[in-house]
């Protein structure tokens, strides 16, 4: 939204008088955007404009007046949001919560020797990732993935971005470091 100084644009049939207003056209075109106000906001011309790219996304445009010594009407509009968030459908494991006692405990319980007795390697790992992952689905729930967390790794705790942190800031002592004893 703003103050866009074309004035000789007409809104209704999207036409234009001059070269560099129908460039802004094209450019309003070519960006699918919407001009949503259908008063003239300024001495019978329609100089500030709000765009939305979504029909219905902003709505109830009112000129109010103008504020203090300024020859333009104010415009007032409501921006629809979503109620909600939407809710992310990513699962990850939530190891805070696992069980790695029992974990262990499964996986040791295999007799490993028997199981994987006279199979090749394809084979043996085939079998090896199906007992890994029957364990993992009795021991690690999982849960859904949503805002900051979404980003991070499941694994990287607090205590684990603190070190990351620390080692962030010692390299940057050490590239200082290194600056200084070059420039000396």
């Amino acid at each position: 939204m703003g103050d866009f100084n074309h004035p000789d644009i007409c809104w209704r049939d999207n036409t234009a008088g001059h070269k560099q207003s129908r460039r802004f056209l094209e450019c309003v075109d070519d960006n699918f955007l919407l001009q949503v106000i259908e008063e003239p906001t300024r001495r019978g011309a329609m100089l500030d404009l709000v765009f939305t790219n979504k029909e219905g996304l902003v709505w109830n445009v009112k000129l109010t007046g103008s504020l203090g010594c300024s020859d333009h009407e104010m415009v007032e509009f409501k921006i629809l949001r979503a109620a909600r968030r939407a809710h992310s459908k990513l699962t990850t494991l939530d190891f805070r919560r696992a069980d790695f006692g029992l974990f262990r405990d499964l996986l040791g319980r295999v007799p490993w020797d028997k199981a994987l007795e006279g199979r090749g390697a394809q084979d043996r790992w085939l079998i090896f990732k199906d007992h890994l992952l029957q364990a993992q689905e009795r021991c690690i729930p999982t849960k859904r993935k949503s805002g900051k967390n979404t980003k991070r790794p499941p694994w990287m705790n607090q205590e684990l971005l603190g070190k990351k942190e620390a080692f962030r800031g010692w390299k940057q002592g050490q590239v200082a470091w290194e600056e200084y004893r070059g420039t000396v």
